[in-house]
């Protein structure tokens, strides 16, 4: 394989690493995005989605949806799995070989270019740090997560601090990182910081 930068972009839940994704794509970098992955594993009328209504049964099925169709409710699947660490083991398991076959997959498609950027909220708690070269974390403070959290989802307080102690703490992410991109500013703010450390030194695998 010929030599590759990859950026394992990370963070906690909602500290804003979605919005340096869009940004590196934006410059023509190819983004891998695991939640888009395990969003598409679990769309209507997939196996791991009929595995998950077999488990959880009708409170996870979407409104509206027929005994035989596929379809989840997220919201429901997601105060289930949030509240309960042994389901969210549970819906992990089922999920994440089927998002790492996926990254394997693009990998190898994408093996001619220079740079890729994996995007990946669990990379520390899923150990896939070797699929990287280098590692960044997108940080905020514990508050601004939480607020922000919160507003996009729609969450109590209860519920954004139960999604976010399910997560390696952003504290602990930032100590394993190679790089900490700050997110306590203004929308963009952390723009010149990417830009510098897209230019900075390039490990390679």
């Amino acid at each position: 394989m010929p030599s590759q930068r990859r950026i394992g972009l990370t963070g906690g839940i909602a500290s804003g690493k979605s919005s340096v994704g869009r940004w590196l794509a934006q410059q023509g970098i190819p983004v891998l995005d695991a939640d888009q992955v395990a969003r598409e594993v679990l769309a209507s009328g997939s196996e791991a989605t009929r595995q998950v209504i077999a488990h959880f049964g009708d409170r996870v099925r979407a409104k509206g949806a027929s005994g035989e169709e596929a379809c989840l409710d997220r919201a429901a699947l997601g105060r289930i799995v949030f509240s309960d660490a042994n389901e969210r083991r549970w819906l992990e398991q089922l999920v994440h070989p089927r998002v790492r076959d996926h990254f394997h997959a693009e990998l190898l498609r994408l093996q001619q270019e220079p740079i890729v950027v994996l995007m990946i909220p669990l990379l520390f708690e899923a150990g896939l740090e070797h699929l990287c070269s280098e590692v960044w974390v997108v940080m905020c403070s514990p508050a601004q997560q939480r607020e922000r959290l919160m507003s996009r989802n729609s969450l109590t307080a209860t519920e954004a601090d139960q999604r976010i102690t399910a997560q390696m703490s952003l504290a602990d992410k930032c100590v394993r990182a190679d790089r900490v991109i700050d997110n306590h500013g203004a929308p963009g703010s952390w723009i010149p910081a990417v830009t510098q450390a897209m230019a900075g030194s390039i490990p390679t695998l």
